[in-house]
């Protein structure tokens, strides 16, 4: 029977909470569990990043009792997750121990000789950013994400008290929550999240060759794939290493379709028939909130590049509900692209009404 608490509702409050590490991650759970009404104490090895938190609504650097602790979260680089947890089964006797690091079938096995380790459930916040540090931190994070909790597949049809602390930390911040093991959450994070990582790096890495003058340009395309790839080159390291054999198996696959469409490069046929079986797969990716993928229809906004332009075109946009928003900025002229996606309903009207506005619509 799963008791996970249910996802409506309200989540039972948790009691004094510890958080381990003060970068984004870690400063955006104590900002959420003390917008819930948690008492959180913030623990970095920098305590200036904790004082910072703190300043910022994370929580309190003062100590709880260690016997009152009720959950640690683990927030720290995922090559210092697993001493770090051993660490806080001895520090927190009474206390469930989560980490929230990307890859979870490695630490799991390293922390399950470790005394105290039925106290501690893996879990994973789908969530995050190329930004790093506390600064950067926001309560709502989580907020409609899912947040993975990795049992073993032995431990999935009833969970424990511990998992079900995890999961109201999850909900706390709120997050939806997903139960997977271990090692089916490293597979899947190798396909969803690491490849494309290491796809974006890949292409980036191609903007060091040829001339400089090529990127003149670029447009939002190329910003679009290589956006992840300015993420912190030391962290990556860490998750990547701590991943590799599910991430070769998905970068021999991406191997074997590079091989594919170089082949059908000279082949009208069967390169259509690869350009269509990339459309087909972003529409298997859910849409908002982990809803069926829906498509949107774009009113493309001309905008000059000076202060308050933006500002007035969102006031005069009405209240038509916008899905998303993307900015593309003109190399030559002092102006830019806001694509606004909005229903397909909804479409003529935007762009009839910021037309009759002054605006310049495509």
């Amino acid at each position: 029977m799963n008791t996970l608490p249910a996802s409506g509702g309200a989540v039972p409050p948790l009691g004094p909470t510890v958080v381990i590490g003060a970068g984004l991650v870690g400063a955006s759970i104590g900002m959420a569990l003390t917008a819930a009404g948690v008492a959180v104490q913030l623990v970095d090895l920098l305590p200036a990043h904790a004082r910072v938190a703190a300043t910022l609504g994370a929580g309190q650097t003062a100590p709880h009792p260690p016997e009152d602790v009720e959950v640690v979260v683990v927030a720290v680089p995922p090559d210092h997750i697993a001493t770090t947890v051993i660490d806080a089964l001895k520090r927190w006797p009474k206390a469930t121990v989560t980490d929230v690091g990307s890859v979870k079938e490695g630490p799991a096995a390293e922390i399950s000789a470790a005394a105290g380790a039925e106290r501690y459930v893996g879990s994973h916040p789908m969530a995050g950013s190329q930004q790093a540090g506390p600064l950067t931190a926001s309560a709502d994070l989580f907020r409609d994400r899912t947040w993975v909790i990795a049992l073993p597949d032995a431990q999935q049809a009833e969970h424990g008290e511990h998992a079900n602390r995890v999961a109201r930390l999850a909900r706390s911040c709120g997050a939806t929550v997903v139960v997977m093991s271990p090692g089916d959450h490293d597979r899947a994070v190798a396909r969803v999240s690491h490849l494309p990582h290491l796809a974006s790096i890949l292409v980036a890495q191609g903007m060091l060759e040829g001339p400089a003058g090529y990127l003149q340009l670029a447009g939002q395309g190329l910003r679009d794939v290589t956006r992840i790839a300015g993420s912190d080159p030391h962290l990556w390291r860490q998750i990547i290493g701590g991943n590799r054999s599910a991430i070769r198996a998905e970068l021999e696959g991406l191997r074997g379709r590079l091989d594919r469409i170089i082949d059908d490069l000279d082949d009208d046929e069967r390169l259509t028939q690869d350009l269509e079986e990339g459309r087909a797969g972003t529409r298997r990716i859910p849409g908002k909130h982990g809803a069926a993928p829906q498509s949107f229809a774009k009113v493309t906004v001309e905008i000059p590049d000076q202060p308050g332009a933006l500002a007035a075109l969102f006031q005069q946009i009405g209240e038509t509900n916008v899905e998303d928003l993307q900015i593309e900025h003109d190399q030559a002229r002092n102006l830019g692209y806001l694509a606004i996606f909005v229903s397909p309903e909804d479409a003529d009207a935007v762009a009839e009404r910021m037309r009759g506005l002054g605006w310049r619509v495509s």
